[in-house]
C-alpha cells in the first residue's frame, strides 16, 4: 500500500439459510456460507494483509460469516459489531467508514445487499460513466471489493476511492 493510502475490504455476508420462524436477523449461515466464507478469509489475508479493524454487522449470518474469515486472519483485527451495518444502506453506510480509527490503514465492513454495492459504487464511482456502467458490478454473497482511499477516513467522500480488487467465491 502506498504511504498516505488507506484500504477499504467491503464484504457481503457469506450465503444464508432460510428457517422457516427465523426473523431476518437471526438467520445463520447455510453449507455454501459455512464453505465459501473461510476460503474468501485466506484470499483476503493475501491479497490485503493485515486488517487493523473490522465493523460487523448485528445479523446472525454476518457474525457468523465473520468468524469463519477471522480464523484466516492474522492478527485477527479488532472488531466492531454496529447496527448500522445491518440496517443502513450505501450513503449512510458512509458514516461507519467516516467513524473508523484514525490510526486504521485498513479497515474491513461486513454487511448485507444492497447496502454494500451501493458503498462501493457510491464512493467508487468518478463520474464520466457510472461505475455500474463499467463494470459489472453483482456482489454475491461471500463478496469482497477492496478500494483505495487516500486522506483519512472521516475525508472520504463519494467518488474518492479506487476499486482495486473485486473477488467472489465462484472466481
Amino acid at each position: 500500500m502506498k504511504h498516505g493510502r488507506r484500504q477499504l475490504v467491503v464484504v457481503r455476508h457469506a450465503k444464508s439459510a432460510y428457517p422457516p420462524g427465523v426473523p431476518d436477523v437471526g438467520r445463520p449461515l447455510g453449507e455454501r456460507g459455512v464453505a465459501d466464507a473461510p476460503r474468501m478469509g485466506v484470499r483476503i489475508r493475501d491479497l490485503v494483509g493485515p486488517i487493523d479493524v473490522a465493523v460487523v454487522s448485528p445479523a446472525e449470518r454476518t457474525q457468523q460469516t465473520w468468524a469463519l474469515l477471522a480464523e484466516a486472519l492474522d492478527p485477527v483485527p479488532d472488531v466492531q459489531t454496529d447496527q448500522r451495518v445491518y440496517r443502513d444502506w450505501g450513503a449512510q453506510l458512509l458514516d461507519v467508514v467516516h467513524d473508523l480509527p484514525a490510526a486504521a490503514t485498513t479497515a474491513l465492513v461486513l454487511g448485507h445487499e444492497p447496502g454494500v454495492s451501493e458503498l462501493v459504487l457510491r464512493l467508487a464511482d468518478h463520474g464520466n460513466r457510472p461505475l455500474r456502467d463499467r463494470i459489472d458490478l453483482k456482489f454475491p454473497t461471500c463478496a469482497v471489493a477492496v478500494l483505495g482511499v487516500g486522506g483519512t477516513w472521516s475525508e472520504v467522500r463519494p467518488g474518492t476511492a479506487s476499486l482495486e480488487a473485486f473477488l467472489t467465491p465462484k472466481d
